[in-house]
């Protein structure tokens, strides 16, 4: 067994190991990522029905943001013209660039809106891959698959299936934490940099690579030497989204041009007041209750548990960090209460201490029946999100 594992040697009559192809991802890999399409593949096909297959293309690659997006990438953010809105004018520099690259860079080749979902569902893909590669790394393979079907089963999963940058930013930041774990600085540092040009949220994982690498350069070595290249993560982590709120400030004309656009969403730091207005709200008015802000009210408390069950587990700092840092961003952002929920979908490390529950029980018809069942529930919701709701997810 062991021979089979690590590949052994070279049996008579076979092709050295330099000429034979690559071997496949090995099983637990490909039952990850075939379990997220699974799930993920039920989404779409729902919305297709509900809608009919042209009417969920033209949601998932053109509502809201994804609009914004493919304005960007065709256009540049100086050719996409502002839209009035109540509080300022909606303006492209709201929108950081990553995923826009990528999208133009497929529109060389596929149309604008079949390029824009086939880069969404490629990073969704990329995604459930880190999420499993973090999840079995710390907790075993089985694990690894049960997380990254679980992150294609959050009640807003539809957004990892539209033209949005959700899934870039986790399956980059997914990846920043794994390289991380493996004491991969320089590399963890580089794909966290990535990960701030793509949302502003990538402040998050800055902090938290930033201060794991730190932690590991205070600690010397068993020859008493500092590592450089935990110091090096640490200076290249915030590079990207610190770059582009700077790029913004210059081509506004002062240092906070970047905030100021986003007045125009509401969209700022209030310390959670916004949050719990909110939900006293919910609680106290004597009005109908949308589904979403329902749902939205859920997901945050459950965040806020499952962060407490992730710091009792002991989860590595830069993960707990991680979690900790963008669960305080969605309590704290001031913007459109559903938008919560979307926000913490690249929080995969709270997922965590239910992966592992799922993985400990006996046999697979368990933790099948109740993916199963979360699938469903998903994509029925997630129709709902794009299709009624009216409202951005």
């Amino acid at each position: 067994m062991a021979r089979v594992l690590t590949g052994g040697a070279d049996a008579p009559g076979r092709a050295p190991a330099a000429r034979r192809r690559p071997r496949s991802p090995r099983p637990a890999v490909r039952a990850a990522l075939l379990g997220y399409l699974a799930v993920r593949a039920a989404g779409v096909l729902l919305l297709a029905g509900w809608a009919g297959p042209a009417g969920a293309a033209h949601r998932l690659d053109g509502m809201w943001d994804a609009h914004w997006y493919r304005q960007i990438a065709l256009h540049g953010y100086a050719g996409t013209p502002p839209v009035p809105g109540p509080h300022g004018p909606y303006e492209a520099y709201a929108f950081f660039p990553g995923y826009p690259l990528l999208l133009r860079a497929a529109a060389l080749l596929l149309p604008a809106g079949a390029a824009a979902l086939a880069v969404a569902w490629a990073a969704s893909l990329a995604a459930a891959w880190g999420i499993f590669a973090v999840a079995a790394r710390l907790y075993g393979d089985r694990a690894g698959v049960c997380a990254a079907v679980l992150w294609g089963v959050l009640p807003y999963a539809v957004v990892e299936s539209a033209a949005y940058s959700e899934a870039l930013f986790t399956a980059l930041a997914a990846w920043s934490v794994h390289a991380a774990l493996r004491r991969r600085w320089v590399a963890a540092g580089l794909l966290c940099a990535a990960a701030g040009l793509t949302r502003p949220t990538g402040i998050a994982l800055a902090l938290a690579v930033a201060a794991a690498a730190l932690l590991e350069w205070a600690r010397p070595g068993a020859a008493g030497r500092r590592d450089p290249r935990a110091l090096a993560a640490a200076a290249l982590a915030p590079l990207g989204c610190a770059g582009f709120v700077a790029w913004v400030g210059w081509r506004k004309g002062r240092w906070d041009g970047y905030f100021r656009v986003q007045d125009a969403w509401q969209s700022r730091f209030d310390s959670g007041r916004s949050t719990l207005l909110a939900l006293r709200r919910l609680l106290t008015a004597a009005e109908p209750v949308w589904l979403a802000d329902a749902v939205t009210a859920g997901t945050l408390l459950a965040a806020v548990l499952l962060l407490v069950l992730s710091a009792l587990r002991r989860q590595p700092p830069v993960l707990l960090l991680y979690s900790a840092a963008m669960l305080a961003l969605a309590l704290g952002d001031a913007a459109y209460f559903t938008s919560r929920a979307r926000f913490l979908l690249p929080a995969f490390g709270l997922l965590l201490p239910l992966a592992t529950a799922l993985a400990r029980t006996r046999g697979r018809a368990v933790p099948a029946v109740l993916l199963g069942a979360a699938a469903l529930l998903s994509a029925a919701y997630g129709g709902h999100v794009v299709l009624v709701y009216p409202d951005a997810p």
